[in-house]
Parts: structure tokens; sequence; C-alpha cells
């Protein structure tokens, strides 16, 4: 049987990608193996967002390729957006890769392993253009996470006009899912043991709008809500200027849906964002947040903030450092700008100094801190209910877990000092401390859980 070791790189939507072509090849009788020194054949599924990721991208594969020397690697096919974006590059500078496969080529990936397979066929497979493929529920998965927590796409590309971003270029333009596909998958999820749905998309807020859907968003998540078997459903990734009245209804009304909205904002400087192509100003985000949080009490909200964009100033970069502090996020994430190729913004003079762009980072992040921490310390006391996820990855002496209002992977953590759970249980813990990120409770015998305050 031949061993298939997978490394995938970048965003959850890049993971479903992973997750479809190890069901692919699954089901062909291939077996996935977590040891890529036992690998025959190795799979990256590479990023292109920004240019970090694809210095990561690169490192990675060369970090594959060295199996064939020291391990059983065989072959290694490299994917995903890296492929999509630069296959000329790539094919030239990476003669240790057998096989490149495109966004729209997911299924080839039971081909592209086989060692029989020429390796110029599949070399010549990488497209460099605008991806238009959609999987829809009859596209075999496999998990690759804990048996209770999924990933869901329900639709591909993106039709914004942000001129820092270069995703539409190589995903290619808003395609959604039809609804009813989407409920097949997470009717198949729920079944196998799936209870924390996470909804991804490029921009959720404009699902359905292809389809001539009306009131897409609001739509699927009350239809979600009747999926038996879900616990929690969470809507990641939602554009300011789309958040609807029917949207956050919907949010609010169903008891499946957690409270908890993923919105970038990327600058509160008015001036900053009509360079980036979005709008909006400094008083109209922090309306929004309000509005948002009116509407859904107890709301989590995540945002992330892009600073160091072409021609911000001091002054500018102040607006996003009051916006911050005024919003008061639940969790936020702040990234330095970079020159991406066939951007609107590459045409800009990139005139903000490196070691500006990181000190105007740090200080959001001490800003956030501090505020995180006051959030987190008016838990102490409460009762708030919690997945379990196992042993602490920083000591088997504690158990790992997380409330609705934090994500997987992107925010903090519950750890338990005292009781006992199951993987994969929702229990009732009692908080006893905190801090600025993580969270420590301990079992509670507890039979009512409280919400997240509403600490504004």
């Amino acid at each position: 049987m031949v061993k298939v070791g997978f490394v995938s790189l970048g965003c959850p939507k890049n993971l479903v990608d992973s997750e479809v072509m190890m069901g692919c090849l699954e089901r062909e009788g291939f077996q996935i193996t977590p040891r890529p020194e036992d690998a025959d054949v190795i799979v990256v599924n590479t990023c292109s967002f920004i240019e970090p990721a694809r210095v990561e991208s690169i490192d990675t594969i060369l970090e594959m390729a060295r199996y064939k020397t020291t391990g059983s690697c065989k072959r290694l096919v490299v994917a995903g957006c890296l492929v999509q974006r630069h296959p000329e590059e790539l094919r030239k500078s990476l003669p240790e890769v057998d096989a490149f496969i495109g966004l729209d080529q997911l299924g080839a990936i039971v081909e592209a392993v086989r060692p029989a397979v020429e390796r110029q066929s599949w070399r010549s497979g990488a497209v460099g253009r605008r991806a238009t493929s959609l999987y829809d529920s009859s596209a075999p998965r496999k998990l690759s996470g804990p048996a209770w927590s999924a990933y869901l796409k329900i639709s591909e590309g993106c039709d914004n006009p942000c001129s820092f971003c270069a995703i539409p270029s190589f995903r290619g333009s808003y395609r959604s899912r039809p609804l009813s596909d989407i409920l097949l998958e997470a009717d198949r999820l729920a079944a196998s043991g799936v209870r924390e749905l996470n909804l991804i998309a490029q921009d959720s807020t404009y699902y359905g709008r292809d389809l001539g859907l009306e009131d897409g968003p609001a739509r699927l998540l009350r239809s979600l809500n009747e999926v038996s078997g879900l616990r929690w459903i969470r809507l990641f990734y939602l554009y300011p200027n789309r958040v609807s009245r029917s949207l956050l209804n919907a949010m609010a009304e169903c008891d499946r849906v957690v409270k908890y909205v993923d919105i970038p904002l990327q600058s509160g400087s008015s001036a900053v964002l009509r360079r980036m192509r979005r709008g909006g100003s400094r008083r109209e985000m922090l309306a929004l947040v309000e509005r948002m949080r009116r509407a859904v009490p107890g709301l989590a909200v995540r945002t992330t903030f892009i600073v160091g964009f072409p021609g911000e100033t001091e002054p500018e970069f102040r607006e996003s450092f009051g916006l911050a502090r005024e919003a008061e996020f639940d969790h936020l994430g702040v990234f330095t700008y970079s020159h991406e190729q066939g951007t609107a913004a590459e045409t800009l003079e990139d005139d903000v100094q490196a070691e500006v762009k990181e000190e105007r980072r740090r200080r959001l992040l001490a800003s956030q801190e501090k505020i995180s921490l006051r959030k987190n310390r008016a838990l102490v006391g409460r009762t708030v209910e919690v997945l379990c996820e196992g042993a602490s990855p920083e000591t088997e002496h504690l158990l790992s877990g997380r409330m609705a209002t934090q994500a997987p992977e992107i925010d903090g953590t519950i750890l338990i000092n005292d009781g006992f759970a199951e993987p994969g249980t929702f229990v009732p813990v009692r908080i006893s401390d905190a801090h600025p990120f993580d969270l420590v409770g301990e079992v509670s015998a507890a039979s009512h859980v409280a919400e997240r305050p509403d600490a504004n």
C-alpha cells in the first residue's frame, strides 16, 4: 500500500482542499500517514497570500524534498495557491518536484501520486489562471483535525476590489455552493460526530448573491441551525459593508449559532480605507460594532488590521489605534503590509519603513493585551460552556478547551486544572484565573452554564 504524507499550509480554506485530496486518495486505496519520513509520496499544499506565506511554502517544499534521500519518499507533489499563481516559476526553479496540482485539479491528485505517471505530463498540468472549480458534497473528505470539529467551505473566490489582496487573481470570482449541497455535507459531518462547524469563505456576507438567493447568509444559518447533532456553528470572514439586519437577527435567534463574528476592518482611517478600496471611516466602523453588539447580546468580535499600508501616516495609524481602543475587540490580529504582485496597491510606493510597520504592530497588540486581560478578568467566578479538546499542548497535566467565543487555532483557550472531561465533550467550567489570552478554570458540577457577558 502506497503511503502518502500531507503538509497543508495557509488558511482553513486550504485545509479543506487538502482534506478533499486526502479523501480522494483514501478512496482509491492509498494510506495517509502523518509521518513524512515514512511516506512514499509527499504532498505539500501551498499558500500564496502574502510574501511570508510564499517563503514558508518554498522552505517547506525544499524540506520535504530532503526525504527523497533521508526517508522513503520517491515522489513529491506540490499543490494549491502557489501553483495556481506562479506555475512557470515553480516549474523552472524546483526540479525536485515531480508533479504540480492547481486549484482546479484537486481530483487529479490520484494520478499525480502514482509513480508510473511521467513527471513531465504532470509538471505541465499547472494552470496559472483564475480558478473556476467549486467542490461539492459528493467530493470525499478525510478530516485532518479532531473528530468533533470541522471547517465547511460555503463558497470559493472573491469579487471584492481590495487593493492589497491578490486572491481574486488566482482563486477566481465568487462562487457560492448551493444551499442544499451545503446542508448535505453538514448532515454528513454531523452524522460522523462533528459538533462544531466553522463556516468559511473569502466573504461570507456575499454568500448566495451569485445564485440570486435573497438574504443568503441568514438563510444559511437558519437552515444549518436545524441540522441534528451540531452544537456550535461559527461564521467567519464578514465584510463590513454587507452586515445585514437579517444576518444579525439570525445570529441572535439561532441557538446553535455561536455569538461570534470575524470581521476584518483593516484600518480605522478613512483615507487609508479609500486607498485600500474598501471605504468607511473610524466613526462608521465603531457604529457597526456597536450595532452588532446591540443586535446580538454577548457577541464576541474578532477583527484584523493592516499597518504600514502605503502612505499611512502616524495620524492615520492613530485612527486605527483609537478604533481598537474604543471598540474593545475581543480578539485582534495585526499584519504588516507587504506589496503583492498583481494588486492595485503594488503601483503605490511602499514608503512606510519596515521598522515603523513593526513598531505600529507592537503598539496595537500591546493595547489589545490590556483590553483582553480586562475582559477575561470579568469572567472570573463565572461558569461557561467549554468544548474540551484533551491534554494541553503546554503540559499533559492540564486539559485544554474553548468557549464558543474562542475559535480554533486563532483565539485563546481555557486551561482546566481541576476535574476531567472527555475530549470532544461540552462541560461547564468555572473560571478561576485570567490571563491576556487564556483563562484557567475547573470542571463545575453546576447545571447552568453562563454565556460570555457583554462587557460593553
